[in-house]
């Protein structure tokens, strides 16, 4: 075997394993917007996965938000009006299937699992504990990215609350928990591109402000 040939051996494994490290492209680097979710039945419905579920949820939402914001019913007299039909029906249906000879109605068991309330107990710490990780990242480690996120999130709200009443405004975040994350889990790589671009800029103009604030001014420059 010749000098030149032992030269080039070793330079194949070097190109194999260059092209073996090869950076992700951005459809391999996307994230889970199902798992993020909590990868459950939730997360399916905003999804759209389950799409009867999800229309369902929207004409409710509808349903609700056109009764009291115009048809001007009270929250009040409408749930106690539709509990009484309910409770009416039930107990005519089963004193006529007393008489009659008929089946009793079909409810199921009518009590909560201590199953489902620990369940519940979690999913609350759990949120809890979120928004104290939020607090301790801003108060202790000065984190600005979070500080700026929580901030204008913040601003969004008050801003958005100002324009609309309170119910208007639950409606608006339905339909919003309806399409912001099906659209972001199509066009994923787009919206992470234009978002980091603009988190970049607001970071820039954050730093810029804190330069100017601690800046000393020229004249005590001078009498120093």
């Amino acid at each position: 075997m010749s000098a030149g040939e032992d030269l080039d051996c070793p330079s194949a494994p070097a190109s194999a394993a260059s092209s073996a490290v090869s950076p992700l492209s951005p459809q391999e680097n996307r994230r889970s917007v199902h798992g993020a979710l909590g990868g459950g039945a939730v997360a399916e419905v905003l999804l759209w996965r389950r799409r009867n579920a999800g229309i369902l949820v929207a004409a409710g939402a509808t349903a609700v938000w056109f009764l009291f914001e115009w048809a001007g019913y009270n929250f009040l007299s409408l749930m106690a009006n539709a509990f009484l039909l309910v409770v009416v029906i039930l107990f005519f249906w089963a004193k006529s299937a007393s008489l009659l000879n008929r089946p009793l109605p079909p409810l199921p068991n009518l009590e909560v699992s201590e199953k489902f309330v620990g369940k519940a107990a979690d999913e609350t710490r759990v949120w809890i504990n979120r928004v104290l990780a939020i607090g301790h990242d801003i108060a202790i480690r000065r984190d600005r990215k979070v500080f700026l996120q929580v901030t204008l999130v913040l601003w969004l709200v008050s801003y958005i609350g100002s324009l609309f009443n309170f119910l208007t405004l639950v409606y608006i975040g339905v339909l919003l928990s309806l399409t912001v994350p099906a659209l972001y889990d199509k066009y994923q790589v787009h919206v992470d591109e234009k978002l980091g671009m603009a988190h970049k800029l607001l970071l820039k103009q954050y730093d810029n402000i804190l330069s100017r604030g601690t800046r000393k001014p020229a004249k005590e420059k001078k009498t120093q």
